[in-house]
């Protein structure tokens, strides 16, 4: 390929792996999308994927072909090839001839010369000290790839990488933020049930919150269902009179001591 063509096809990758970065994200179509851009872009003639899972645990989620898919879950069953080396170490895996790998990886080595491959470069897709998976990137000949070569699987492996983590990051902070936005509605649950115990003329306002939190504490259960049970009348008011109520050596209401008077930390704000 001609140095102004090979150029032009590497700003498209780069291009093409941003543009799985919408709205719709896909890790899957992330991922398909890098082994696209590497086979094309590389003198490889296929390629696989482990990424890691939940769990902790290395998952095959893309290959170029069913081959690749079996040498891939091999890997895995045995715990040992190049890409699950790449993986635990975080740096490239070269093999020039996996029929000379002797007993290394056995069941790597049968199975990728089953499938007619004879060369990997095993790519770890890492950044900044956290690695989250690793690439095979195989020949049907014997050989290696060239630094060039090499530093541009890399480079593909690492914007993926960013892609990825970055997804991980936006998905955690919309965990937080639902969190959150659950103790601010259980704040306006609480603020109703308040104004129900007031009303009732069975406890003052003031005091509300901490005879809720009492009876929470006291009955194993979140200070939200509380005051849902206060607001939709599941729970008798008369459980919260003054005298079903322990005093506290303060002279307040059963555990007021530790809370603020009509308030309450995050932490009584769970569900």
């Amino acid at each position: 390929m001609a140095e102004s063509g090979r150029e032009e096809k590497l700003i498209e990758a780069f291009v093409a792996l941003i543009d799985t970065l919408v709205d719709t994200y896909d890790v899957i179509d992330l991922l398909h999308t890098l082994l696209e851009e590497c086979t094309e872009l590389l003198p490889v003639d296929a390629g696989g994927i482990l990424l890691l899972d939940a769990t902790g645990g290395l998952q095959s989620v893309s290959s170029t072909s069913e081959k690749i898919e079996l040498v891939e879950v091999l890997q895995l069953d045995a715990g040992s090839g190049p890409c699950v080396d790449a993986f635990n170490t975080g740096e490239p895996v070269v093999v020039q001839n996996i029929a000379e790998t002797g007993a290394r990886w056995p069941e790597f080595r049968l199975a990728a010369l089953s499938s007619g491959f004879h060369s990997v470069h095993a790519v770890p897709m890492r950044l900044r000290g956290e690695t989250i998976g690793a690439m095979n990137l195989f020949n049907r000949r014997p050989g290696r790839l060239t630094e060039r070569d090499a530093a541009l699987a890399q480079a593909l492996a690492a914007a993926a990488t960013i892609g990825i983590l970055q997804e991980r990051n936006t998905r955690e902070s919309s965990v937080v933020t639902a969190q959150l936005q659950r103790a601010l509605d259980s704040r306006i649950i609480i603020e109703q049930a308040k104004g129900v115990l007031a009303a009732s003329g069975t406890i003052g306002v003031d005091e509300a919150f901490s005879a809720m939190r009492a009876h929470a504490r006291n009955t194993n259960a979140s200070i939200r269902t509380v005051a849902a049970q206060i607001v939709d009348r599941t729970l008798e008011i008369n459980a919260f009179a003054p005298s079903r109520l322990r005093p506290t050596t303060a002279g307040g209401l059963g555990d007021a001591d530790d809370s603020q008077t009509g308030g309450g930390s995050s932490e009584n704000l769970q569900a």
